[in-house]
C-alpha cells in the first residue's frame, strides 16, 4: 500500500502530518511514501529530507492519485478542510482529525464521497493508546505556547529579581483547567518564574498540580462525578457553574495571568471567566484563552482576535499549535505512525472493528457513518448495532 502525506491548506496551518524521521519505520513494515511537494516546508521539512529517507515526492494531483492511504493534519470532515474534499476518489483511506463530534455533517460528507476515514481525536484514552493520542500531544504544545503569549504581552517580567534598582515581585498566573494543556503551562509559568496556582472541577487533578510546583485552588463544590470514563471533565449544571464563578471571581482579581484550558468535546466551551472578573483584575493584566474555538472560557474572548478589555488584554487565539511547527509535527506524527501500524498485517490495512482503538476511530466505511456518536448527532438509527460503537473518548 501507499501512504500519501498531503500539503496542509488550511489558511495558518504550518503543521505536516507525517515527518521524516517517521518514513523509514513505515518503509520497514511494507508501505511505500510519496508526499506532497513542499508539505513540510512550513514545519521545517524540505522535500529533500523526505527523499534521503526513502519517499517519493509528487505534486497534489499525483499523490491523491497514487496514495492508498491520504494522512492530513485537518482533515475534510472538518469546516475549515472541507474544501478538500474534492481531491479523494471512493476507497481512500484518510487519517487525520476530522471534528466529528463538532462538526458531524462533514464526516456524513466524507461518507457521500466513498472515504475510509478515521479521527484522531477520538482515540480512546487507554494505555495502550498514548502513544497514538494526538490531542494529547497537541495540548502539551498549546499549554506550553500559550504561556510564552501570555509573556509577550504582560508588561511584566515573570521571574522575581533581585537587582541594585529593586526587587521586582514575580508574576502571578492562575491556570484553569488541569489537563495535559494546563499541566504543561503550568510547568512552563514555573520555569519561566512565576508563582503558579490551578484549578480543575475535578479534585483528582490535585497530586498532579503540585506535582509541577504550583498551588491547587479548591472551591466549596460538590465535585463527584465531574469526570467522565475518558478522563476528560463533564459538563455541569447552571447552578454548579454559578457557585463556581462567585468563588472564582477573588482568584481571577489577584493573578496577572489567567489561562483558561476547559473544553468539552464536541460542545460549546463552558464560560468560566466573566466580565465581572476581567474588570476585577489589575490593569495590564493578560488572559490566554485555549478554549477560544468553541466560544471560549471568557465571556470576553473573540477567537482569533486580542481583545482589551477594562484594561485586560485577552487573548483567543485558535493556532498556537501552529506557532511551533517543528515539533508539533513531530509528535503528531509519531502518533499517526504508531496508529498506521497498529493496523497493519504484512503491509496491508486491516480493519478490526474488534479492536478498541480502531473500533473507537472508524467514522465511515462503504459510504456510511459507521460511528454511533457521530450517528446519533446526525439523527441516524443505531438500533441494529452499530459496529464502530465504541466510543472515542
Amino acid at each position: 500500500m501507499i501512504v500519501g502525506v498531503a500539503r496542509e491548506t488550511v489558511p495558518g496551518e504550518r503543521r505536516v502530518a507525517l515527518v521524516p524521521a517517521s518514513v523509514q519505520p513505515l518503509i520497514k513494515v511494507g508501505l511505500g511514501l510519496i508526499v506532497e511537494e513542499g508539505a513540510g516546508d512550513e514545519a521545517g521539512f524540505l522535500d529533500s529530507d523526505y527523499t534521503d529517507k526513502g519517499a517519493l515526492t509528487g505534486t497534489r494531483g499525483e499523490v491523491f492519485a497514487k496514495a492508498d492511504i491520504i494522512l492530513q493534519v485537518i482533515g475534510p470532515g472538518t469546516n475549515a478542510g472541507a474544501a478538500n474534499l474534492g481531491h479523494f476518489r471512493e476507497g481512500q483511506i484518510l487519517i487525520g482529525m476530522q471534528d466529528p463530534l463538532g462538526n458531524p455533517h462533514g464526516t456524513a460528507a466524507m461518507a457521500a464521497r466513498g472515504v475510509t476515514s478515521f479521527s484522531l481525536e477520538l482515540v480512546p484514552r487507554i494505555t495502550r493508546a498514548q502513544s497514538m493520542d494526538v490531542l494529547s500531544s497537541m495540548a502539551t504544545v498549546a499549554g506550553y505556547q500559550a504561556v510564552l503569549e501570555a509573556a509577550s504581552h504582560l508588561p511584566r517580567l515573570f521571574p522575581m529579581m533581585m537587582t541594585a534598582a529593586g526587587t521586582l515581585a514575580p508574576t502571578k498566573a492562575f491556570i484553569v483547567g488541569v489537563g495535559v494543556a494546563g499541566l504543561q503551562a503550568i510547568a512552563t509559568a514555573k520555569r519561566l518564574g512565576a508563582v503558579v496556582e490551578a484549578y480543575d472541577v475535578r479534585p483528582a487533578v490535585k497530586e498532579q498540580v503540585t506535582s509541577v510546583g504550583a498551588k491547587f485552588v479548591e472551591f466549596d463544590l460538590e465535585t463527584e462525578g465531574a469526570e467522565d470514563k475518558g478522563g476528560y471533565a463533564k459538563a455541569q449544571s447552571e447552578d454548579f457553574i454559578r457557585r463556581q464563578q462567585e468563588q472564582m471571581l477573588a482568584v481571577v482579581a489577584r493573578n496577572d495571568v489567567v489561562i483558561t484550558t476547559a473544553a468539552i468535546p464536541g460542545k460549546k466551551s463552558p464560560v468560566l471567566v466573566t466580565e465581572p472578573m476581567v474588570e476585577a483584575m489589575a490593569p495590564g493584566s493578560v488572559i490566554v484563552d485555549l478554549a477560544a474555538e468553541r466560544g471560549g472560557n471568557c465571556e470576553l474572548t473573540r477567537a482569533n482576535e486580542v481583545v482589551i478589555a477594562h484594561g485586560v488584554t485577552i487573548l483567543g487565539p485558535t493556532d498556537l499549535v501552529s506557532r511551533k511547527p517543528y515539533h508539533a509535527s513531530q509528535m503528531f506524527s509519531k502518533n499517526v505512525e504508531t496508529f498506521l501500524k497498529s493496523m497493519l498485517v504484512e503491509g496491508n490495512l486491516n480493519i478490526n472493528l474488534e479492536d478498541e482503538v480502531t473500533a473507537g476511530t472508524l467514522l465511515t466505511r462503504d459510504g456510511q457513518v459507521v460511528h454511533a456518536r457521530v450517528r446519533e448527532l446526525l439523527g441516524l438509527d443505531n438500533s441494529a448495532g452499530d459496529p464502530a460503537g465504541t466510543e472515542g473518548g
